[in-house]
C-alpha cells in the first residue's frame, strides 16, 4: 500500500470507531416504556444533544427537559432546550445550566419518568458547587486537577464531594419519579458511577477518598474548598440509598464497541487486529514507550501478531502539564511514540479523541508516519524540544498531519491504532 492509502485505512478505522457510537444509531433501541406523565429529559455531555434529538423523534407521549453540551455540540431540539457550556473548565453557564436542572428534578412526581442522557464531558459541563463554594474556587481546582495528571476517575471523586448535582444527588432530587439513565463512556472500565461524575447513579466514594486524591497530588486547593472536604457535611447517596432503588442505567455506547468496530475494517483489509485493551491509562508519554516496544517487538518477532498488523487500543492516558505549548494527550502521545520508533520502516500510527477535540484543541488527533522525524528535520522542528514543551500540536499542525474532524457528537474517549506492515 501507497502512503495516501496507510493514512486512508488508519482514518477508515477511526470513523468506525465513531460510528458506533453515533446516537441516532443507538438512542430509539434503549428508550423506556411512555410514563404515565410527563417524561423529562436531562443531561449533560458532548453527545447530549444529539441523544436529546433522538429522544424527541422517537419517545412518545409529553416530554420536556433540558441538556447542556459543550460550546459547538449543540444540536436544534423542538421540545427540549440545550444550553451550551464551557470544557473542560466549567463556566457560569453551566453552572446556570445545572441549577435549572436540579430543579427540574424536583419539579418530578412519582407518574413522570426522568430520562437522564449523559456521556463524555458531564461532569464539567455540569458544574453546580455545593454551598459555600464559588465557581471560580471550583475553576481553579479543575484546572490544577487537569494539570497535575490525575486520571478521570480521580478527578470525578474530588468533583462528587463537591457538587449539589453529582454522584446521585440528580437522581435522588427526582425521586419518587423513576429515573432511566442512558449512557455513552468515556471512562476506562465503563463504570457509571465514573461517567459524568455519576449524577445518577449511587455513588462508593467518600469524603476521605476526594481529600486522599488532592493530598496524593499536592493539591491544596482553595480554602472554600479545602474547609468543605474537612467538614465532611452530607454525604453521597450510597448503593444502599431507598431514592435509587428502582432506577435503571444502560449503556448504550462503550470504547470496546467502537475498537471492535475497527477490527471488522482491519479484517476486510487483510491486516490482522490486535487489540490491547480499551481501557488504558498512564501518562501519554510513558504509554508511547510501552506501545513503541510492542511494535518492535511484532517487526522484530512477530510477537504478539504477525505483521501486517495494527495495535488497537482505547481509554484515556494523562499529560502532566510542565511546559507551555499547545496539545492533547494524543498529539502527547503521538510525538512520545514518534520520538522512540525513531523512523522505523512501515509503521503508522493515528491517535485521536473520538469527540473530535484533543484536550482544548481544535483537532481530534494527528498521524505519525515511517518519515515524521525525518519531515520534521527538514523543517528544524527538534521533536524532543517540543515534546518537552507538551507542544505537540504544534509539531504535527507544521507537518500538516493534525486529524480534524470538527465536533463529532459522541464520546467513547481515545482511539489508537499502529499499523505494522
Amino acid at each position: 500500500m501507497s502512503d495516501d492509502q496507510q493514512r486512508r485505512l488508519l482514518r477508515k478505522m477511526l470513523e468506525a470507531a465513531i460510528d458506533a457510537a453515533t446516537p441516532s444509531k443507538l438512542i430509539k433501541a434503549h428508550l423506556p416504556p411512555k410514563p404515565a406523565g410527563r417524561t423529562i429529559v436531562l443531561g449533560a455531555g458532548k453527545a447530549s444533544a444529539a441523544m436529546a434529538r433522538e429522544v424527541e423523534e422517537h419517545m412518545p407521549g409529553q416530554i420536556e427537559g433540558l441538556i447542556v453540551t459543550r460550546y459547538g455540540h449543540a444540536v436544534s431540539c423542538d421540545k427540549i432546550e440545550i444550553v451550551e457550556a464551557a470544557h473542560p473548565v466549567p463556566d457560569e453557564a453551566g453552572r446556570s445550566a445545572a441549577a435549572r436542572m436540579l430543579k427540574l428534578a424536583e419539579s418530578a412526581n412519582a407518574e413522570d419518568l426522568v430520562l437522564c442522557l449523559i456521556s463524555g464531558g458531564a461532569s464539567a459541563l455540569l458544574s453546580l458547587p455545593s454551598d459555600g463554594i464559588s465557581l471560580e474556587d471550583k475553576q481553579a481546582l479543575n484546572k490544577a486537577l487537569l494539570e497535575c495528571g490525575a486520571d478521570i476517575t480521580q478527578m470525578n471523586t474530588v468533583r462528587k464531594h463537591l457538587s449539589a448535582i453529582k454522584g446521585g444527588r440528580l437522581a435522588a432530587a427526582a425521586h419518587p419519579a423513576k429515573t432511566v439513565s442512558l449512557l455513552i463512556s468515556d471512562v476506562p472500565g465503563d463504570d457509571p458511577a465514573v461517567i459524568g461524575s455519576g449524577p445518577t447513579v449511587p455513588d462508593p466514594t467518600t469524603f476521605d477518598d476526594a481529600r486522599d486524591v488532592l493530598a496524593h497530588f499536592g493539591i491544596k486547593g482553595p480554602k472554600s474548598v479545602t474547609d468543605h472536604l474537612n467538614a465532611g457535611g452530607e454525604e453521597t447517596p450510597k448503593p444502599d440509598d431507598p431514592r435509587l432503588a428502582d432506577n435503571e442505567v444502560h449503556m448504550i455506547a462503550t470504547p470496546q464497541a467502537s475498537l471492535e468496530a475497527a477490527v471488522a475494517i482491519a479484517l476486510d483489509h487483510g491486516i490482522r487486529p490486535v487489540v490491547l485493551g480499551d481501557s488504558i491509562e498512564g501518562e501519554a508519554r510513558d504509554v508511547a514507550k510501552v506501545m513503541a516496544g510492542i511494535a518492535r517487538q511484532v517487526r522484530n518477532h512477530a510477537q504478539p501478531a504477525m505483521a501486517p498488523c495494527v495495535l488497537l487500543s482505547g481509554g484515556e492516558t494523562t499529560v502532566t502539564v510542565k511546559g507551555k505549548g499547545r496539545g492533547g494527550r494524543n498529539a502527547e502521545f503521538l510525538l512520545a511514540l514518534a520520538v522512540q520508533l525513531a523512523g522505523a520502516d512501515d509503521i503508522y500510527a493515528l491517535a485521536a479523541d473520538t469527540d473530535g477535540i484533543d484536550g482544548s484543541e481544535d483537532n481530534a488527533g494527528a498521524i505519525v508516519t515511517p518519515d515524521t522525524l525525518e519531515r520534521a528535520a527538514a523543517m528544524d522542528l527538534n521533536a524532543m524540544t517540543l515534546l518537552s514543551d507538551n507542544d505537540g500540536y504544534s509539531f504535527f499542525e507544521k507537518l500538516e498531519d493534525l486529524i480534524k474532524t470538527g465536533p463529532t457528537l459522541t464520546n467513547v474517549n481515545d482511539f489508537r491504532a499502529i499499523l505494522i506492515l
